[in-house]
C-alpha cells in the first residue's frame, strides 16, 4: 500500500479536455457528462472528448383524413389508421362502422396518390 501510495503521488497527469467551458456548465450544474478519454497520438496528450449526444427530431405525422371513429396519418416511411370503438356497440354495428372506415381511408389514400402524381 504504501508503495502504490508513494508512486501515485509522483505520476501526477494533465487531462486536456475539449470544450471545458460546455463541461463545466454541465458539472456545475448536476449532470453526467459521458466521453472518451484517450492518449491524443499528435499531441501525446490525455484527452477527454464529451459525446455530443442530441435529442432526436421527429418529424410530426401528417393528417390525411380524420374519420368519425379514427384517423389516417402519413409519417416519413409509413401510412398510420387508427380507430377506436366504444364497447356498447353490437358485432354487427362495429363491423359496419369499420366497413365504413375502410372505405373512407381507401377514398383518402386514392385522392393523396392522383395529387401527388399530378
Amino acid at each position: 500500500m504504501t508503495f502504490t501510495h508513494k508512486f501515485e503521488s509522483i505520476m501526477k497527469k494533465y487531462i486536456f479536455v475539449l470544450n471545458a467551458l460546455e463541461l463545466m456548465s454541465k458539472l456545475y450544474v448536476g449532470k453526467r457528462v459521458e466521453g472518451v478519454l484517450y492518449v491524443d497520438q499528435n499531441t501525446g496528450r490525455l484527452t477527454f472528448k464529451a459525446y455530443n449526444r442530441q435529442p432526436r427530431v421527429r418529424q410530426k405525422d401528417e393528417l390525411m383524413k380524420k374519420t368519425p371513429w379514427g384517423w389516417l396519418k402519413a409519417s416519413v416511411e409509413r401510412v398510420k389508421r387508427f380507430s377506436s370503438l366504444p364497447k356498447d356497440l353490437s358485432l354487427p354495428e362495429k363491423l359496419a362502422i369499420l366497413d365504413e372506415e375502410n372505405e373512407l381511408v381507401k377514398q383518402a389514400l386514392i385522392e393523396d396518390y392522383i395529387i401527388e402524381s399530378v
